[in-house]
């Protein structure tokens, strides 16, 4: 690159855009990269504190702001995302579906901590809605060494940084348990409060059962659930010690692999999450504590999207959730754009 004086810059092209910043009104470029400098400029230019510009000078072994964020940009790029154009040597991904977020974040670190780069995410682990934005790639300087580029590449050769998973299971059960509701002595609130909340996803509940607290019931009731072709299935209720409460049992019962009863999370301490294998098929079996019911937020929502996105989660994951997994149950809750669930 090349320093002139601004007054000496007429005809000369500009190697990066200029940025004006008007108080409460625009924050952008003013002047594109590109952009050949005219008499008309010089006055704009001082006025935005430009006594000097750089002019560009090609060179082999380095590489400008705007290519190395689209080298940067296409660390991250993946199916179901739209790039934005080049601005500012910036550019921005956001999502052209709904679906589950996810950060390789150990890639992620690996690449930020080169130095003279950036990509900033969205958290991972959540749901985005199509137009969402995603993340935002650039370097810090004006230009960088090109070896140093394509070292940071060598880094994520084997896939994309971050990826979007579809909501793909369709159709869900929920088996409800406990006497009370079985036998009529209270009304059923838990269901509506499921329903309501797969349904934004796009769920529907397919199946639905009622059983008292008989643990072979609950079982079969499950069983039946994945012979109908059922993607996910919900217990309610009968999730806690007491020795009454079968819910536990009955889906250990199944055959399914019990990937934890209990969760780091209040409130859904006790969660218990499993996994049914039939065939080729893979179906979520889940206890749902009393929490899910009344509480705004809990581990339900959480889990949910991942569960729905047929993301696979582990009990080393659901331990993470500990920090951030106290809800602070605020006045006005603007989950999911608060603290709560973080830990993943």
């Amino acid at each position: 690159m090349k320093e002139i004086k601004t007054e000496d810059a007429i005809g000369s092209v500009l190697c990066h855009d200029i940025t004006e910043i008007v108080k409460d009104q625009r924050k952008g470029p003013r002047f594109k990269k590109g952009h050949i400098i005219k008499e008309e400029d010089i006055e704009v230019l001082l006025n935005l504190g430009k006594e000097h510009l750089y002019v560009f000078e090609k060179d082999e072994t380095m590489i400008h702001e705007n290519d190395a964020a689209e080298i940067l940009c296409n660390l991250c790029f993946n199916e179901y995302m739209k790039k934005s154009a080049i601005s500012e040597g910036k550019i921005e991904l956001t999502s052209t579906i709904d679906g589950l977020f996810k950060v390789n974040r150990e890639e992620l670190f690996k690449v930020n901590s080169f130095g003279k780069m950036m990509i900033a995410t969205r958290q991972g682990n959540v749901p985005v809605k199509k137009g969402d934005k995603l993340a935002g790639t650039r370097i810090i300087p004006l230009v960088i060494k090109k070896e140093k580029m394509e070292k940071a590449s060598e880094i994520c050769s084997d896939a994309p940084i971050l990826k979007i998973l579809p909501f793909t299971m369709k159709k869900a059960a929920v088996i409800t348990t406990g006497n009370e509701g079985f036998y009529g002595r209270i009304k059923d609130g838990f269901t509506p409060v499921i329903e309501k909340k797969i349904n934004e996803f796009g769920v529907e509940m397919a199946f639905h059962e009622t059983f008292n607290d008989d643990d072979k019931k609950i079982t079969k009731g499950c069983l039946d659930a994945v012979n109908a072709g059922i993607d996910i299935i919900f217990c309610t209720g009968g999730m806690s010690v007491d020795p009454d409460d079968k819910t536990p049992l009955a889906i250990k019962n199944t055959g399914a692999d019990i990937i934890s009863y209990g969760s780091p999370v209040l409130p859904g301490a006790m969660f218990l999450l499993s996994y049914y294998k039939k065939d080729d098929r893979i179906i979520p079996i889940c206890g749902l504590p009393g929490c899910a019911m009344y509480n705004k937020r809990t581990i339900f929502d959480l889990v949910l999207p991942r569960l729905l996105a047929n993301d696979m989660i582990t009990s080393d994951e659901l331990a993470s959730l500990g920090e951030g997994g106290f809800c602070l149950n605020c006045d006005v809750c603007t989950f999911p754009n608060c603290g709560f669930g973080k830990g993943w």
